[in-house]
């Protein structure tokens, strides 16, 4: 004769071992059963047990099962409460496909069997529930990027946007200063003849040509001063003519 008393307290003890925080003993009136043997409530969710549900609301759901008293040839008393986002008629299916299990495992201990084809079923229904909103969020978020309009840039249109800018930086930056330094530039810039006939090739001492020199170190030459050479040259021939001629009528 099996001794079923037995039997129902090394599955507690294993059931505990396993499950650990999850299973507690209840009272009978908790239960919702009709018996007055001892209770116990089993927590599940459809997540794993590292599951951090400071970051979510999962749904959860309260397996309470009782031995009968030739458990495990009979099957246990079972009841199933919500504890959140269970639907009642998803309990109603879950409890009838549970009994179901019940009566084709009969003669073995079978309750973590039980709670693990319970916990198989949450993720099935309201794991993939999670899933379709996560993807719908997903979905949400691809409508509100924003596709960018107008023509693509390359090499040729920057290059050209870049002189345009870069022109009318230019004309911004003139139209800031004042009309002397404007025309300062233009009188500092002096041809070979103007250079020549300003008189400046006159000037005598070393001393002094060398402090002219220092003094005329900014000034600006056209490009064009080399080929007045040959014209200045030809000038101051003449001008020492005019002077020798001069001199001599004296």
């Amino acid at each position: 004769m099996a001794d079923y008393a037995q039997e129902q307290e090394m599955e507690i003890e294993a059931l505990q071992a396993i499950l650990m925080d999850e299973i507690e003993e209840i009272d009978v009136s908790e239960s919702g059963l009709s018996t007055q043997n001892r209770c116990f409530r089993i927590l599940l969710t459809p997540q794993d047990n590292d599951f951090d549900e400071s970051t979510s609301t999962p749904v959860k759901m309260a397996l309470i099962f009782s031995h009968t008293e030739n458990y495990p040839d009979q099957p246990p008393l079972l009841n199933l409460m919500s504890v959140r986002g269970i639907r009642p008629e998803d309990l109603t299916n879950l409890k009838e496909k549970l009994l179901q299990e019940a009566s084709e495992n009969l003669g073995m201990a079978m309750v973590y069997t039980l709670v693990t084809s319970a916990k198989e079923w949450l993720s099935e229904k309201y794991g993939n529930e999670d899933a379709v909103e996560d993807s719908e969020d997903t979905d949400a978020a691809k409508d509100e990027v924003i596709v960018p309009h107008g023509e693509p840039v390359t090499l040729e249109s920057f290059i050209a946007w870049r002189e345009r800018f870069e022109a009318e930086l230019a004309l911004e930056r003139a139209k800031l200063m004042p009309e002397s330094a404007l025309t300062a530039t233009k009188e500092k810039k002096l041809t070979g003849r103007q250079w020549f006939e300003s008189g400046r090739h006159a000037m005598k001492g070393a001393a002094t040509v060398a402090e002219e020199s220092e003094e005329e170190e900014d000034i600006e030459f056209d490009d064009d001063f080399e080929d007045d050479e040959d014209d200045m040259l030809e000038h101051y021939l003449a001008e020492r003519s005019e002077k020798s001629s001069e001199g001599s009528r004296k």
